[in-house]
């Protein structure tokens, strides 16, 4: 009859029972390491490769975010810096503006304008002069301020040969007749 298989491992000596239950746990052992332990090492090694992949990714991205707003802010620096030159030196020639601008500095002033004569542009290498007579008339003290006020204008323009005619007196006024050209400029296009 055939044994059971308990029956034959009961009759076993120890030390066969011992090598026995030692091959069984280096089987089950090395089962576990190649069907759990490995797949687990491979999933470790290659999660930390991932890691260090999107740590890259994310310094890269770092990086380029701060390129990206130093170059926003240069561009609005930039932008703001051209405005501010397109005041300071306009496309167009804008007559209307830079004389209402001058009438309106001459009233606070408290001048007259008396006359104005607008000349013909003048081409230069990088720009073009917009030439207009002035003749106004006023106190000293007023004309300086209107030069003073004309000098803190945002747009440029040169007064230039200036000539003061014969002073008149004018109740307890003494008023000065000044003639004047007001030169503005403009931008040639590119």
């Amino acid at each position: 009859m055939a044994e059971s298989a308990a029956t034959q491992f009961a009759k076993m000596p120890s030390s066969s029972k011992i090598l026995l239950l030692a091959l069984m746990l280096v089987l089950i052992g090395a089962a576990y390491y190649t069907l759990l332990h490995s797949t687990l090492n491979d999933e470790i090694t290659g999660a930390q490769v991932q890691q260090t992949t999107l740590r890259d990714d994310l310094k890269k991205a770092n990086d380029l975010q701060a390129r990206f707003l130093a170059l926003r802010e240069e561009l609005e620096t930039r932008k703001a810096s051209e405005q501010q030159l397109l005041r300071i030196l306009p496309p167009n020639a804008e007559i209307a503006a830079m004389l209402a601008d001058l009438n309106r500095l001459a009233e606070l002033s408290g001048l007259t304008i008396e006359s104005v004569e607008p000349r013909a542009e003048v081409g230069e290498a990088y720009y073009y002069k917009i030439p207009v007579t002035l003749k106004i008339t006023g106190r000293y003290h007023q004309l300086a301020k209107f030069f003073y006020n004309v000098s803190k204008l945002q747009r440029a323009i040169n007064m230039e040969s200036i000539s003061i005619g014969n002073p008149t007196m004018r109740g307890e006024d003494l008023v000065l007749s000044v003639g004047v050209k007001a030169t503005a400029f403009r931008r040639k296009d590119a």
